[in-house]
């Protein structure tokens, strides 16, 4: 049966098939041949080498040469940062805004200066009475004192006097030395500061009622130590009561005043 094209006027490809094939064949054929006549070397570790392999150290070789810094400094301090001469100061942290409103400062204000004048409203214009005692800078009165010993080198004195006036210890001698003895006795000396070796003169004054009642103690002449002045009138006012006043004394009072100069 002859051949008959599907397309009347299109070429034949059998042409083309066969030197197609033909140009493949030759490739393979020359692929093949090379692979067979290419050299082949002995192996690594085969039987047709060496166990080892020697490897030398090169004598002279010149120093590869390393890239210079771009900025070199002389500060022996190791820093990897290049390219300022000194580094970049830290930026400030911005603060944070608060809606608080800030409390002003109240400024101290200086106290008033007020001068201070004695009111004639509050001074007493009533007359001293005939028996007053006279304390401050009126002076001291004069009195007749009998002087004594309290302790050690403690000296001590005092003086009686009457609304009328008159020598009281002239007069009542026993009831002076009972009153003395009496004050002299309860002054303890121990309640002095250890420290204070003498003291200036206290003075003190007072008054014995009929009944021996001690009443109206004041201080009128200080040593500078409180510690003294206190023992002093602790000694006056842990006395009361004394004897009563003697019973041919006419008066129902009897202003005393007493004073000490402390010694160790």
């Amino acid at each position: 049966m002859p051949y008959t094209p599907i397309h009347p006027g299109a070429d034949s490809l059998k042409k083309p098939l066969v030197w197609s094939l033909g140009f493949h064949l030759i490739l393979f054929v020359s692929l093949g041949v090379s692979t067979i006549l290419s050299h082949r070397g002995n192996l690594w570790g085969g039987p047709g080498g060496d166990n080892a392999v020697s490897v030398g150290l090169v004598g002279k070789l010149p120093g590869v040469p390393l890239p210079h810094p771009d900025a070199v400094t002389t500060s022996r301090v190791v820093d990897t940062s290049k390219g300022l001469y000194k580094s970049e100061p830290q930026p400030k942290p911005k603060e944070i805004e608060t809606e608080a409103k800030k409390i002003p400062e109240f400024t101290k204000e200086k106290a008033p200066h007020y001068v201070t004048r004695p009111s004639k409203t509050l001074e007493d214009t009533t007359p001293p009475p005939p028996n007053a005692i006279p304390y401050g800078q009126g002076g001291t009165p004069s009195l007749p004192y009998t002087q004594f010993t309290v302790s050690g080198a403690t000296q001590g004195g005092m003086g009686f006097t009457g609304p009328g006036g008159g020598d009281f210890t002239g007069r009542f001698p026993a009831y002076v030395d009972a009153v003395r003895n009496r004050i002299s006795s309860n002054w303890l000396q121990s309640s002095v500061d250890p420290s204070v070796r003498w003291a200036p003169r206290t003075m003190f004054t007072f008054q014995i009622l009929h009944d021996g009642t001690v009443t109206n103690v004041q201080l009128t002449q200080s040593s500078g130590n409180r510690s003294v002045d206190n023992s002093a009138l602790r000694a006056i006012l842990s006395s009361s009561p004394v004897s009563p006043l003697p019973s041919s004394y006419s008066g129902n009072i009897v202003t005393v005043e007493f004073w000490f100069e402390f010694r160790r």
